[in-house]
């Protein structure tokens, strides 16, 4: 018999993939985290240029100049802190690059901080890396409290990852918190991996990049969400120049570089004309709307998201929930997927069209 690495062993499939992938053609999709826009015509025809001009083969390891130019320039202008050309690696999305920060930071028996609930990719790279997920529980308001953090570090802590705007609550992390973050961490000597992908997909309150505070901090992001994307596969990251290295060192040798046609189409997605992911976002506001407003009238309890696109609703029984609207064709997502501290919960994305929210309200109402 096969014996498997038993570092797997206690890693299932993606919760949210299996019911994506397990749902009808015909069904109402409120579980996967994906726009449903088509990617703005001026980016895909950067990508058929590239293509038309031959630009088919490897690129350097860490992206194309040019990108990681682009990049560099969005670091300073939009977030707040400054990094070299060679300090940013072009990867495979955002989750290559959590994969590859992780690989890079730290070792067996480690331990990595994550925000319960929390995205569901953080809890397994950890594992995978050999590190132990502590889970740092929101208050009932889904925020972060610095003091829960302080209580929570020990000697063998490495890594804190953070989040804002945040999948799975959509909660925004005030300035004031993130900067208490970046001081405890600093004390503590540990280093953050920042997770921004939903930066541009804010409704109230402000994006704040810890990296605008803290010096040790690996910012990632993508052009997944903001650009409606997620199939190009392309994100990016930006930090230290000797943790690029040691990240370099991994990513040479799980991807050797990152799709070349798909970093042409990034570059225009950056450096063109931003009113698309305007329209998008002003859209995902309405959606928001639409979803609460129709939630609270069915008695559902909720904290108001004010970034990203999900709703997350408590409920009584949350795999009988999630089964019976299934069976009645609407997909979302049991909030266990995201931690420990999730069971009770359900997410449902508004990355979805008006009519649909819409006759999922209605499915919900009859299912409740």
């Amino acid at each position: 018999m096969v014996k498997f690495a038993d570092r797997l062993a206690e890693i299932d499939l993606s919760g949210i993939r299996k019911l994506f992938e397990a749902a009808g053609s015909d069904a109402i999709n409120l579980g996967l985290g994906q726009p449903d826009f088509d990617t703005p015509s001026h980016i895909k025809e950067a990508a058929k240029r590239a293509i038309d001009a031959g630009f088919t083969g490897y690129t350097h390891g860490k992206g194309i100049f040019e990108l990681r130019e682009a990049i560099k320039r969005r670091f300073s202008e939009k977030n707040g802190f400054e990094v070299g050309i060679e300090d940013i690696i072009v990867t495979s999305g955002a989750s290559e690059a959590l994969h590859i920060a992780l690989e890079a930071l730290i070792d067996e028996g480690d331990g990595v901080i994550i925000p319960d609930p929390g995205f569901v990719s953080y809890f397994t790279l950890t594992r995978i890396a050999g590190g132990i997920p502590k889970h740092l529980k929101h208050d009932e308001n889904f925020r972060l409290n610095p003091d829960t953090l302080l209580e929570r570090i020990e000697p063998q802590d490495r890594v804190l990852i953070l989040n804002s705007p945040s999948n799975p609550t959509g909660k925004v992390q005030s300035r004031k918190d993130i900067k208490a973050y970046t001081e405890i961490a600093k004390d503590h000597g540990l280093v953050i991996i920042s997770d921004e992908v939903y930066e541009e997909l804010i409704y109230e309150g402000e994006h704040v990049s810890p990296a605008s505070f803290y010096e040790d901090v690996v910012t990632i992001n993508a052009v997944s969400k903001t650009y409606a994307m997620t199939g190009w596969r392309l994100g990016y990251l930006g930090a230290p120049a000797n943790y690029v290295e040691e990240m370099l060192k991994v990513h040479q040798y799980v991807q050797a570089c990152a799709s070349s046609i798909s970093q042409f189409a990034a570059l225009e997605a950056l450096t063109a004309d931003q009113r698309c992911v305007h329209t998008m976002r002003d859209e995902f506001r309405a959606r928001r709307d639409l979803l609460i407003k129709g939630l609270a009238k069915l008695g559902f309890k909720f904290p108001i998201p004010e970034g990203a696109f999900y709703v997350f609703i408590e409920v009584d029984d949350e795999e009988g929930f999630v089964r019976k609207l299934l069976e009645n064709g609407v997909v979302t997502t049991p909030g266990s997927s995201f931690g420990a501290y999730g069971k009770g919960y359900v997410r449902l994305s508004y990355a979805a069209s008006r009519s649909d929210i819409k006759r999922a309200l209605a499915i919900i109402e009859r299912v409740v």
